[in-house]
């Protein structure tokens, strides 16, 4: 993985930290709109970690395919970036 394994690594700890919390709020019968609120933060934060993830995705592994001249794994990696966005796009 080319991303910043740092940036990912706290924002994945922070999510579960977050997943956590949610799981404890529901276990107190806490109100309906703030678990909601929570999830929603939550996914968030995971959709930050995705962005970090596909960015440098894309960033390094498609540019060297592309910088390496090899057209059959740019296009491999296109493909695998068009799928992922496929199903973001749901």
């Amino acid at each position: 993985m080319q991303a910043d394994k740092q940036t990912v690594s706290r924002l994945l700890k922070t999510a579960r930290g977050q997943i956590d919390g949610i799981l404890k709020m529901v276990e107190e019968d806490q109100y309906c709109v703030d678990i909601s609120n929570q999830v929603m933060a939550a996914q968030a934060i995971l959709k930050r970690a995705n962005k970090e993830i596909l960015s440098a995705h894309m960033q390094h592994c498609v540019q060297q395919a592309i910088d390496q001249g090899d057209a059959q794994e740019a296009r491999k990696k296109v493909e695998e970036l068009m799928g992922i966005l496929d199903k973001l796009l749901k």
